[in-house]
């Protein structure tokens, strides 16, 4: 799998329609999804997953009067659930692909894994199946990634939240998330067998487990939410100065395990801190607010931003790591109370 600082075809989006993951505040929600695309056409194609015609003639509204050029989108027709496609889309990995005018050319497979709602949500059979159709659509070979769990052979569970890698064979993952949690994935699969499915769909030759994930992410504990690698050996790691917020320890457990971590080429990992936002609540809920949940496109890095002192910090942080790329704040006030920002709604096609 390569890393996702490395050259995008295309972002996957698709089109926010479910009024209840932002209960009052839905009407914003597809504007902030034309800024991620306004940023994002500059160095790649968008692929819009839309349920329908007209809903594509309103995002296609939308987009236009948000600065999107029309020929940089093109609009996939099927039905989804929900719009967080890191999660239900397949995975783009890549293999050598032969020696072709003088260079060795890569080839592009899809890695679709099964996708059960988080082990959460009941309403997610066609979020499931459009990913199974776009991975079909793409022309390449799929994987469906199979295991023996508990006596019986099964295809295996997991979001691409749920991991991070750097191109190079080390994968971020949490214990919670696929191990230990009351939710789990794949249950009865163990650590070891997880980390052999891991290797032969994706081609980690080391995974840096963690802990667990931040409070208020409702999908048990996925990686992206506040640890990330932002270049090989180097990862940024969300920090809670605050001993009394419930992510304090979590973190300072994480710091802990990558301070002393070596990759899959045997080097030390850096570990860069990352502020966290003040708690950003809403009916009395706390919402998964993180800086981590940033997108690095092909041209920009986008950045999930909060109206908080921290943002500017974490801007700065994150340019200093992406120099050659523009890093952008998109506004995430109202996104987050989906329980997701901008990483979670965004998912690479790799160039080959």
């Amino acid at each position: 799998m390569p890393a996702e600082w490395e050259p995008h075809e295309a972002t996957w989006l698709a089109w926010p329609h479910e009024p209840s993951d932002w209960p009052g505040k839905f009407a914003a929600v597809p504007w902030v999804m034309a800024e991620i695309a306004r940023h994002l056409q500059e160095g790649e194609r968008l692929r819009l997953i839309v349920r329908s015609r007209a809903e594509c003639r309103r995002a296609a509204s939308v987009l236009a009067h948000s600065g999107v050029t029309a020929r940089r989108v093109s609009f996939v027709v099927a039905p989804t659930d929900r719009s967080w496609t890191r999660d239900f889309l397949p995975i783009g990995v890549t293999r050598d692909g032969g020696a072709g005018g003088g260079r060795t050319r890569r080839k592009l497979a899809a890695v679709k894994w099964r996708f059960d709602g988080w082990a959460r949500y009941p309403n997610h059979a066609r979020d499931e199946a459009a990913g199974l159709r776009v991975a079909r659509a793409l022309g390449v070979p799929v994987f469906l990634p199979e295991a023996v769990i508990r006596g019986r052979r099964t295809r295996v569970v997991l979001e691409g939240g749920a991991i991070d890698v750097d191109g190079e064979g080390t994968l971020l993952a949490t214990e919670q998330c696929l191990l230990t949690g009351d939710r789990a994935r794949n249950p009865g699969l163990g650590r070891e067998a997880t980390e052999a499915v891991l290797g032969e769909y994706l081609g980690a030759r080391k995974v840096l487990w963690l802990g667990r994930g931040i409070a208020g992410d409702d999908t048990g504990g996925h990686v992206d939410d506040f640890a990330r690698f932002v270049a090989p050996g180097r990862v940024v790691l969300a920090q809670e100065r605050n001993g009394r917020d419930p992510n304090h320890r979590p973190l300072a457990e994480a710091r802990e395990r990558l301070s002393g971590a070596r990759d899959a080429r045997g080097r030390r990992v850096e570990v860069v801190p990352l502020p966290m936002p003040r708690p950003v609540v809403f009916a009395g809920e706390r919402l998964p607010a993180s800086y981590a949940n940033f997108y690095i496109g092909t041209a920009a890095v986008l950045v999930p931003t909060f109206n908080d002192p921290a943002d500017r910090v974490a801007l700065g942080t994150l340019a200093e790591l992406f120099p050659d790329r523009e890093v952008v704040g998109i506004h995430s006030t109202d996104f987050v109370l989906g329980l997701g920002t901008i990483h979670c709604s965004t998912q690479q096609q790799p160039r080959v």
